[in-house]
């Protein structure tokens, strides 16, 4: 998973970045647009929430592979 310049790889660094990143700041992604690009899903939208420059638009790239999310990159 990427975010934010970040690279965070198994669980435990998963449960930081979403504590971190996502629960702390009480970040609402709300996705307005959907659509499939070099093998990705990819969803773009609004984030609203407590930080700085709220609400802001990100694109987030997902990997799919056996029906599971294998990566994720999220960017502005």
């Amino acid at each position: 998973m990427r975010d934010d310049g970040g690279r965070h790889v198994g669980t435990e660094a998963l449960r930081r970045w979403i504590q971190d990143a996502t629960i702390a700041s009480a970040a609402i992604f709300t996705p307005d647009t959907v659509r499939h690009q070099d093998g990705l899903v990819v969803l773009e939208g609004p984030t609203h929430g407590n930080f700085a420059g709220s609400p802001l638009r990100f694109t987030l790239r997902f990997g799919i592979e056996d029906d599971q999310i294998r990566s994720l990159d999220v960017s502005l």
